[in-house]
This record gives C-alpha cells, structure tokens and sequence, in this order.
C-alpha cells in the first residue's frame, strides 16, 4: 500500500487500542480516582517507565543503518543520561504524590504489569527493527496526548501542579512529539512492501494491547476490586 495509506492504518490501528480511551485514564481525566488509586498506578507504571531504555536500546541494536542508530541513540540518551533521566523524573512524580522512592522501585507487580513489560521487550528485540521501532512508535506516539491530559487532570482535581512533580509529563509533551515524528518518518520510508508493512502493522497492534492490558491490571486491582 502507499505510504500514506500505510500511515493512517498505523494510526488507526493504534488508535483502536488507545490509552487515554481506557476506562482507568477516562477516570483519571474525570478526577474520578481517589489519590490513593494513583499512587498505587505510579508504582505499577514505573515498571514501564524503568525498562523503556531497553526498548529503545533493543531496537537500536537491531538497527544495520548508522544514520538511524543515531536517531535512536538521540532518544535513549534522552531517556536515561544525566541526573534528569526519566526514571528520575517519575519517581519524583511518585514522591510528588506522598510515595517513597523505596516503595515504588520495591513495588509488587501486578502480573498484567509483568506480562505487558515482557511483552514489549519482546517485541522490540525483533531481529527486524522495523518491527521494533513500530511497537515503539505505539508507544511514543501516544505519551503527548496522555502525558498533557494527565498534568491537566492532577491540577484540576487533586491539586498537583508544581514543576518537580509534574516535570515528566511535561518533558513527554514535547519530547514525544519530536520521537513520533522521527520514528513515523522511519516507518514511512522504510516500510516499502506489503509483507513489511503488515508484521510493522501486527507489531504496533500487539505494543498497543500490551499497554492496554498494563492499565486493565491497574484498573481491575485497584479500581473494581
């Protein structure tokens, strides 16, 4: 198919499982959530956000183009160099909320918050790193969007809006905008046959369930039970 055909059945792909339509953040954006329920998200979520380093090193190391790498490098040395690596920045979110670094990084996952961290590993170890970078690319490409929603619904209904809580959301916003564009530019010009763009496709599709069925964990521990 052509490339922008290609591109609006990504999205759309991705949009049938996107995060911000799942009921857990719909709650969150409604200020439905009692903070106690969000506490216990930000130790669960830190588990995503502690491995997606690897993620992007996975695909990086799967990557035969120079000039690529160097976009992924870009992006790996964002999320996890300096003292404001994005680990960092959530656990300070966490400590935002009243949650010590000790109970996040100690947490008990929830089985859903292993299998979706496995999950995505495994897809972006795929020896064909445009597989990879897809599963990223349903990642990436969602964290502005949920990243903005989420700050604006800690200021409006709980009160948390200080630039050290908050400062991951607001990093995301812009920086997630700039790796969407890259990785889709990749995608775009990479994926050039219909076997190619259909296991890219699959890929997105099982990075963007992963995700969803990480935020069913927290929604049927926390919320229903």
């Amino acid at each position: 198919m052509k490339a922008k055909v290609f591109l609006k059945k990504l999205d759309n792909t991705i949009e049938q499982h996107s995060m911000l339509t799942h009921p857990f953040y719909e709650m969150w954006n409604r200020g439905e959530l009692p903070l106690k329920t969000i506490q216990e998200y930000s130790k669960q979520y830190f588990a995503q956000v502690h491995a997606f380093p690897t993620y992007v090193s996975a695909v990086h190391s799967h990557c035969d183009d120079l000039k690529l790498r160097q976009m992924l490098l870009e992006n790996l040395v964002e999320e996890e160099a300096g003292e404001e690596n994005h680990p960092e920045l959530w656990l300070r979110f966490a400590e935002g909320l009243g949650v010590s670094r000790e109970e996040v990084e100690n947490a008990n996952l929830l089985h859903n918050t292993r299998e979706s961290v496995k999950m995505l590993k495994s897809l972006t170890q795929s020896e064909n790193y445009l597989e990879g970078l897809a599963a990223l690319y349903a990642y990436e490409s969602q964290i502005p969007e949920v990243s903005q929603t989420k700050r604006e619904g800690l200021k409006r209904f709980y009160g948390i809006d200080d630039d050290r809580t908050v400062s991951f959301f607001t990093v995301h916003e812009v920086a997630d905008l700039i790796h969407r564009k890259v990785e889709q530019n990749i995608l775009k010009n990479n994926c050039t046959t219909d076997e190619v763009q259909e296991k890219v496709l699959n890929a997105a599709e099982k990075a963007a369930k992963a995700l969803r069925h990480f935020l069913d964990g927290v929604y049927s521990e926390f919320v229903e039970a």
